[in-house]
């Protein structure tokens, strides 16, 4: 399975519900990569999406506790064992893992790659990815010129769980 994420120099991902900032370029790139595939988030962070709908041409799933959660164009599991069950019937190369960060933690020991769009500055944030950096688990396997975007820098990382 895979991770795939934009992060702060201080690994942040969120601050109150929303990505810190948008950079064309890593929506490309996060389109790009998932079309077709099976994303899987939590319900705060598909709620973050324009009117809380699921991602176009692509399987969603969507991990809640709410037993009376809905949404129309997902599939929507309770608990990690209902999730990993719907798992079996896809690839497991098909399937990311797109946040938020309680969804990243629990699944980044089962996870072989990570895309992250590493940007280099640090964002009022309440919600951190895992610092691969960090773990001896994970190494970088590959990495992007600088990138920019307005007066941001940033670069595409792609981590490999060492073997």
């Amino acid at each position: 399975m895979n991770l795939i994420a934009a992060v702060d120099k201080n690994w942040a991902i969120g601050n109150k519900n929303q990505l810190l900032v948008r950079i064309p370029a890593d929506q490309k790139f996060f389109r790009e990569t998932t079309t077709g595939k099976v994303v899987v988030m939590g319900r705060k962070t598909l709620e973050s999406f324009p009117n809380g709908l699921p991602l176009k041409n692509r399987t969603n799933i969507v991990l809640t506790r709410n037993p009376d959660y809905q949404v129309s164009g997902a599939v929507v599991v309770h608990d990690e064992q209902e999730l990993r069950r719907v798992l079996e019937n896809y690839p497991s190369e098909d399937i990311y893992m797109i946040g938020g960060e309680t969804v990243y933690r629990q699944f980044l020991d089962e996870c072989d790659v990570a895309y992250i769009t590493k940007i280099d500055f640090a964002y009022e944030a309440d919600a951190y990815f895992p610092n691969l950096d960090e773990r001896p688990e994970w190494r970088l396997a590959a990495d992007s010129e600088e990138q920019t975007y307005f007066d941001l820098e940033y670069y595409f990382y792609r981590y490999e769980r060492a073997k």
